[in-house]
């Protein structure tokens, strides 16, 4: 068998601009200072968006991965950056969190009347430009070691957007999830040494070809496996969240729970689906299956139990991350197709790209809600849905999503691992899926029922919120229903670039 080695392909050079375009915009505002670092920002959102959907359509055109070594040094003295057809996804789902979360920002900042907050907002904009920059890298990342640097630089961008307030317990929060998170780093870096020392490469194409049944290779995968689960919070692994993404600030708070998790979950299914030979992805598979449905059905009723709106956001963020671990046993459990091939990798996906854009919509809907009465305490808020409706609708319309009914994108995401649970005889795994959306359904409704309630004392809104301010939810909202028009089948855009992963898989 003749190696597959990388190639330069038209528009490449698309996918080096999309990681270091944010990080020009960084430069741009440490040199010219405060003043201009909002409209630097705004500016690298539009030309960032419009990177990411000249991605996705050369995806779409070509039929074909796109490619890009840099300095025409192939892999493992060089370093490339490949974007498939799920890195597209995950390049244009991340740009229009981060457009709609920067759009709110803007708006809230433009809210406060202290001259305190200028250092504040412009920490803001640096770690969401350094933030949007990392996940770019990991998501066209094709080397061990430089997705290490991007998981770092992620996590060093997160941290200070968690304690942007200065509060006593932010801090504290903040310090919790970087210490699990360098963990989690360590746990990484130290199979990336394994795996090296082993095959004398870190480039994932290489190593899709040359991965074989080894000790050390499954040592080094489950070192790196085990830190990325402790940075994407998977049960029980989960105990840093729901505190660092509740005491964030909204528009931090969406970002984290929408996208920055996202991060190492990429990661992992591509460890075991790309790297680990079939056998070792079937085990590993399984027992991520089993954690995966301890998070939905644990932090669901632990979301019912909060007091507190953002509180409980978190908790459901952990929930809903579970789905994305079932997909492996499903995933790999067809005899006759490849995991990319099947109808539970395009729920994976799915469930991936919905998931941050309810989720995202609901911490913007609650930080609107705190910003009007001052605080987010459920019991509290009867009838707020008369005085904020547009957000009471975001929040109900990304809980569709939550909940898996029809139209949203989470029916569909849903819909498909169900499906492929029964087909292939896992009535457990079905159950889960079934029990899940139950007890999503009950800890949305309790918010729902409190926008819907008429209140024997008038709620009254502590200050006037701009509508503006809540459209940027809504938005994120609909686009999460609009996703549930995806055909029930396969989705072809998804399977782009697969062709030459892990060859074991073929059938």
């Amino acid at each position: 068998m003749t190696p597959l080695v990388h190639a330069t392909t038209p528009g490449g050079f698309l996918l080096v601009l999309a990681t270091i375009l944010p990080v020009c915009a960084v430069l741009a505002i440490l040199a010219s200072g405060p003043r201009s670092a909002a409209r630097i920002a705004l500016a690298t959102f539009a030309a960032g968006l419009a990177v990411a959907i000249a991605i996705a359509t050369e995806l779409i055109s070509s039929g074909k991965a796109l490619s890009y070594v840099v300095g025409a040094w192939q892999p493992p003295l060089g370093i490339a950056l490949r974007a498939d057809g799920l890195s597209g996804a995950m390049l244009v789902m991340t740009a229009l969190v981060v457009v709609a979360v920067g759009l709110f920002a803007h708006i809230q900042h433009g809210l406060q009347t202290d001259a305190g907050g200028g250092r504040a907002q412009t920490t803001f904009w640096v770690m969401l430009l350094a933030l949007w920059s990392a996940l770019n890298a990991v998501f066209v990342g094709e080397d061990l070691f430089n997705l290490y640097v991007a998981l770092e630089l992620l996590t060093f961008a997160a941290v200070p957007l968690v304690c942007l307030d200065g509060r006593a317990e932010t801090v504290t929060a903040a310090l919790r999830y970087l210490l699990f998170a360098l963990i989690g780093s360590l746990l990484y870096l130290l199979g990336a040494g394994l795996i090296y020392g082993q095959y004398g490469t870190l480039d994932l194409l290489a190593l899709a070809q040359l991965a074989r049944q080894d000790p050390a290779l499954a040592v080094a995968l489950a070192l790196m496996i085990v830190g990325l689960l402790a940075k994407a919070a998977l049960f029980p692994l989960h105990l840093w969240l729901p505190p660092a993404h509740a005491g964030a600030p909204a528009p931090a708070s969406a970002v984290l729970s929408a996208l920055v998790i996202k991060a190492p979950v990429f990661l992992i299914l591509r460890l075991v689906l790309d790297v680990a030979p079939p056998q070792a992805a079937a085990i590993a598979g399984q027992m991520l299956a089993v954690l995966g449905a301890a998070s939905i059905l644990f932090c669901s009723v632990m979301a019912l139990r909060q007091a507190r709106l953002k509180l409980m956001i978190a908790y459901s963020t952990v929930a809903q991350i579970g789905y994305l671990f079932i997909v492996f046993p499903l995933a790999a459990g067809s005899a006759d197709l490849p995991p990319w091939g099947t109808i539970a990798w395009t729920g994976g996906a799915l469930q991936l790209v919905s998931h941050a854009l309810a989720k995202a919509a609901m911490f913007l809907a609650a930080g609107v809600i705190a910003e009007a009465f001052g605080h987010d305490r459920i019991a509290d808020l009867g009838g707020f849905g008369r005085v904020l409706p547009i957000s009471a609708a975001a929040f109900g319309l990304a809980g569709l999503s939550l909940m898996g009914i029809p139209p949203s994108g989470g029916f569909v995401a849903k819909c498909l691992l169900l499906t492929a649970a029964v087909i292939q005889g896992n009535p457990w795994l079905a159950a889960t899926i079934l029990a899940g959306g139950v007890l999503a359904g009950a800890y949305v409704f309790r918010v729902i029922d409190k926008a819907l309630a008429v209140p024997t004392v008038p709620i009254v809104a502590r200050r006037a919120v701009p509508r503006r301010l809540e459209c940027a939810a809504l938005a994120l909202a609909i686009a999460a229903v609009l996703i549930g028009f995806v055909p029930l089948r396969p989705f072809g855009f998804l399977q782009i670039g697969r062709d030459g992963l892990n060859l074991a898989w073929a059938p």
